[in-house]
């Protein structure tokens, strides 16, 4: 069985003059799996450098689909997820942003969901 990959973004990254940063998005799914760590379990989590190219995950989904955080689904969506965009590129499913991926693993793997 292969495990659905999250990417996240690596936190204190520089991005210009004055102190690092790190990405809201990538900090609310750092705090899902937090307050879910039974995800640790079933996600492979992958975190990755700001600057892009970031060719781990433009190798899978391409270059469009390179924005942090996004969720590269292994075997293809369950057909029971409602409400969730759900991309696709060259075969493979992914979800984009904390929103949508906490929806999305909200229905797959029975954790809450965001409010």
């Amino acid at each position: 069985m292969h495990r659905d990959i999250l990417f996240l973004l690596k936190h204190d990254f520089p991005d210009g003059p004055g102190t690092p940063y790190y990405c809201p998005e990538c900090a609310q799914l750092t705090g899902v799996l937090a307050y879910y760590p039974q995800l640790r379990h079933v996600l492979d989590l992958r975190y990755v450098d700001f600057p892009r190219p970031r060719k781990e995950i433009l190798s899978l989904i391409g270059e469009a689909n390179q924005s942090c955080p996004v969720l590269v689904i292994a075997d293809g969506p369950p057909a029971s997820v409602k409400g969730v965009e759900i991309g696709t590129f060259n075969g493979l499913h992914f979800v984009s942003g904390a929103a949508a991926i906490g929806n999305y693993l909200a229905q797959v793997h029975g954790v809450g969901r965001p409010h």
